[in-house]
């Protein structure tokens, strides 16, 4: 199992203000990238935040395993976070909150690196000149063999604890376990991942663009009375259910098409043809989860979701919460930023006849520029 742990602790005085509150393109605050992208990674169990002193409530979010405070080291502030995952954490990856553009697939690295040599670190070639001097160039180094750190930074969690502890000072987790004696496996990092240090690095090509997907989704009311109401991917028992090829969950069928619609991956028949006797009364969680691996393989990352439900009866009442929990659950979103209404067609139309239901969505995705082509 791996745990990760989200270093937030800094004071920004480079920046000039606090950076790690900057709201990025899709309104979330800039340390919420990062912790969405480790919040839902397949490989990852749970996410905890090492805050600034006094600042734990600028943090605290029911997505987060823990909110602590950091202390007046980063050395300091890894080691109140590392002490905080569960016991049972095999791996632990600690990433700085500063790095938002952070890849799924580094992630991944990672973990599988520190599983197999104990600790592991990403990171890319310098490719600049180095230079040594103060005011005037003493020498020229030899750049072969260097590289520049990145996180997360990942090792065994006993390795971390006892390295943390015994370090008097430590550039980061790499430095600490090398001084302890450890091995650090070098991989291979992206010059996506950059740190945010000055305003200007939030001009990077990195920082990405916002795309948005659109769906929509109607089915009618079906004659059989054993057939169940499925919303969202809960069970009304008010009412009949709706006929369709799979359990014509309307609701999910347009959150399914919208993430589609935003990653260019075409539409829900034409990935689940109701000629395909495969997807005869499937759950439609089938249908939403395929959608989702689609986008994170796009490179996108699922910002916001505001769905419509268009019926006469049932209500949604309380249920509502149930979808934004699944929704948040499945897509690894944030509960926060999923919107689940619901209005009537006030007797106009088949809906308004209560013939059937229809739902429409809008989703958010954030992909980085690099991934678009020109």
């Amino acid at each position: 199992m791996a745990f990760a742990v989200l270093l937030a602790a800094g004071s920004s005085s480079r920046f000039g203000s606090d950076k790690l509150q900057f709201a990025m393109a899709d309104g979330r605050p800039l340390w919420r990238t990062p912790f969405d992208v480790l919040n839902r990674h397949p490989m990852i169990s749970g996410v905890g935040v090492v805050c600034p002193k006094g600042r734990g409530r600028d943090f605290q979010i029911a997505e987060a395993d823990f909110v602590v405070e950091g202390g007046a080291t980063r050395k300091d502030s890894s080691l109140a976070g590392v002490s905080a995952t569960p016991p049972s954490a095999d791996i632990v990856l600690v990433h700085d909150a500063a790095r938002p553009f952070l890849e799924a697939s580094i992630i991944e690295t990672i973990v599988f690196s520190a599983s197999k040599h104990g600790a592991a670190i990403p990171v890319v070639s310098v490719t600049d000149s180095i230079a040594r001097g103060d005011e005037w160039m003493e020498e020229v180094l030899n750049r072969d063999g260097l590289f520049r750190a990145q996180t997360p930074q990942g090792a065994r969690r006993e390795w971390l604890l006892d390295a943390l502890a015994r370090a008097e000072a430590a550039a980061d987790e790499a430095s600490a376990l090398k001084a302890a004696g450890y091995p650090v496996k070098l991989e291979r990092g992206s010059e996506q991942n950059v740190k945010i240090t000055l305003p200007g690095d939030l001009r990077r090509p990195e920082a990405g663009i916002a795309v948005t997907g659109f769906g929509y989704d109607i089915h009618q009311f079906s004659e059989d009375p054993t057939r169940p109401l499925m919303l969202g991917g809960v069970r009304f028992l008010e009412g009949p259910g709706l006929r369709g090829h799979s359990d014509a969950d309307v609701l999910l069928h347009a959150v399914t098409d919208a993430l589609l619609g935003s990653c260019g991956q075409g539409d829900i028949g034409q990935l689940f043809p109701d000629t395909d006797p495969a997807w005869h009364g499937a759950d439609s969680l089938v249908f939403l989860r395929e959608a989702g691996r689609l986008v994170a393989q796009s490179g996108g990352s699922v910002a916001n979701i505001d769905v419509t439900v268009l019926a006469e009866e049932p209500k949604l009442g309380k249920r509502r919460e149930e979808i934004r929990a699944l929704l948040s659950k499945e897509l690894r979103v944030a509960r926060s930023n999923i919107n689940v209404k619901a209005t009537t067609m006030e007797g106009l139309g088949a809906i308004g006849r209560k013939e059937g239901i229809a739902a429409m969505a809008v989703v958010t995705v954030v992909r980085p520029h690099s991934q678009f082509e020109v």
